[in-house]
């Protein structure tokens, strides 16, 4: 056994590698992967969970600290091996020559994804909108965040995404956000009984925040009849935009037909010509009608 593990596999420099200094290397590489999500973990949820910070912020500073103790973990491994600092620069060279040419958009999403952890423009819990994408993230991970629809559906988006794309986060630096939903009346309605009807059916939500207090704004007229917006803030339903909507729809319909207020429906007029019919009573009515041979 002895003499297996002082086998000589290759060399480094002037540092001959054996079995024993390449197993030892891949067990320090091993603990660190462990040590780094057991840290991560600690860090985000036990040291950092008895303070005020938001789990975002936590889950961040976790992701961060873990990398720290992996990148750490593979400068001791790489020294059985004799790769010492002059040797893992130019390793180092060379790696991030093939890096540019073969593995640019992995790297990309990782520095992305490391922005994404600093700056924290998402954070853990957020409700973004990224295009097509709407949902909640349930993951930052090293090259892709993890997003969950409303109908349970995980997304896995690159990072480079968040960086590059323009991303609606209704839960950026705080945890309200205000919907307009557009409401359209028969003409000749009140306008400010409309109104009324209108705020008084957000306030009796309780999803709908009295602070600040739901407002409704008479916008233009339309074609059949005149349209208005209600705006409204939420706290509750910050990730179901649907649910809330349909809420708000149900509270306003039955506030409009308490009142009287009718909601236009579409017409149409259709007028009918028969030309035909006309043309054939003028030729019978004309005295040079069509003659006959006897």
């Amino acid at each position: 056994m002895g003499n297996f593990l002082s086998t000589r596999l290759f060399r480094v420099g002037e540092t001959q590698v054996t079995v024993s200094s390449l197993l030892l290397s891949l067990a320090i590489l091993i603990g660190s992967l462990v040590l780094s999500r057991l840290a991560r973990t600690f860090v985000a949820d036990r040291l950092l969970g008895r303070t005020r910070l938001a789990a975002g912020s936590r889950y961040a500073i976790g992701r961060v600290f873990g990398y720290l103790i992996l990148a750490l973990g593979i400068l001791v491994a790489l020294q059985p091996l004799g790769v010492n600092a002059t040797t893992l620069a130019v390793f180092g060279g060379a790696i991030g020559i093939g890096l540019g040419f073969g593995l640019q958009d992995v790297v990309k999403n990782f520095v992305a994804g490391l922005i994404i952890l600093i700056e924290r423009p998402i954070q853990v819990g957020d409700s973004i909108e990224l295009g097509d994408v709407i949902g909640d993230v349930t993951e930052i991970r090293g090259r892709a965040t993890v997003v969950r629809t409303n109908d349970d559906i995980y997304l896995i988006v690159p990072n480079s995404k968040f960086i590059s794309d323009t991303v609606i986060n209704r839960s950026f630096r705080q945890s309200r956000v205000r919907y307009r939903i557009p409401v359209a009346v028969a003409a000749g309605s009140d306008p400010d009984e409309v109104e009324a009807a209108l705020v008084e059916a957000a306030m009796r939500s309780e999803n709908v925040l009295t602070d600040p207090p739901p407002r409704a704004w008479f916008r233009e007229f339309g074609e059949a009849g005149l349209r208005f917006e209600l705006l409204c803030w939420t706290s509750k339903l910050l990730h179901n935009a649907g649910t809330f909507r349909s809420e708000i729809n149900h509270l306003v319909y039955e506030a409009l037909t308490t009142r009287g207020i009718a909601i236009p429906s579409p017409q149409l007029d259709v007028r009918l010509r028969d030309r035909g019919t006309k043309g054939a009573a003028r030729a019978a009515d004309s005295p040079a009608g069509p003659s006959r041979g006897n």
